[in-house]
């Protein structure tokens, strides 16, 4: 794939995803999904799924699918799409409240988390303090720091506010290429930041 296709690639999947958070939060705006808004949300992902294999829209797109298959959207399943599309729009917060890393795609079950040897990356703002303060912790646990989300990186800490690092607002640059990677099979945990500090004892 040539730079220049990449390049385009990364501008469709950014519209994609900024128009699909868009999507997210008008649909969800009266706290309910309909039978119309799904199908619509649906010929919406049918279409953007030819032209992205964005992990985010490829697994909206085969849910929803499937929600619809017998077309109807029945009270779970319309309860179900709201949780999804708030999580992708981020869930409402209460004015001036930071957003919560909550809604992000955090690996479920909870994954044990070993530090000696392991590789660790963090994203966004951490209570524990600083970035620095958080790799020194890591390190003095035996753990190795990474500078980028690559295969080989064991753990992608999301720290617990979200600040305007993300793109996306709720997804980031570091999240969806994780989620792309554990798509592809690659064990990246996606865990967050209280998780990472109570398998290491370490006091927030």
């Amino acid at each position: 794939m040539s730079l220049f296709t990449k390049f385009n690639r990364k501008n469709i999947d950014d519209r994609q995803i900024d128009t699909l958070i868009g999507l997210s939060k008008g649909i969800a705006a009266d706290g309910k999904v309909g039978q119309t808004e799904a199908e619509v949300l649906l010929n919406w992902l049918a279409q953007s799924r030819q032209v992205s294999d964005n992990p985010i829209i490829v697994n909206l797109f085969q849910r929803v699918r499937e929600m619809l298959v017998d077309e109807y959207l029945d009270p779970d399943e319309s309860a179900e799409l709201l949780s999804l599309l708030q999580k992708i729009n981020g869930e409402p917060s209460e004015l001036g409240e930071i957003a919560k890393p909550s809604t992000l795609p955090l690996c479920s079950p909870v994954p044990e988390v070993s530090f000696v040897g392991r590789s660790f990356l963090f994203t966004g703002t951490c209570a524990f303090g600083a970035r620095n303060k958080c790799h020194a912790a890591t390190e003095e646990l035996g753990g190795l720091i990474a500078k980028n989300v690559t295969k080989s990186v064991n753990y992608l800490v999301l720290g617990s506010y979200v600040t305007d690092s993300w793109a996306h607002e709720t997804f980031g640059r570091k999240i969806e290429k994780a989620m792309q990677y554990r798509s592809a099979g690659v064990p990246i945990a996606i865990i967050n930041e209280e998780h990472w500090a109570d398998s290491g004892n370490i006091t927030v």
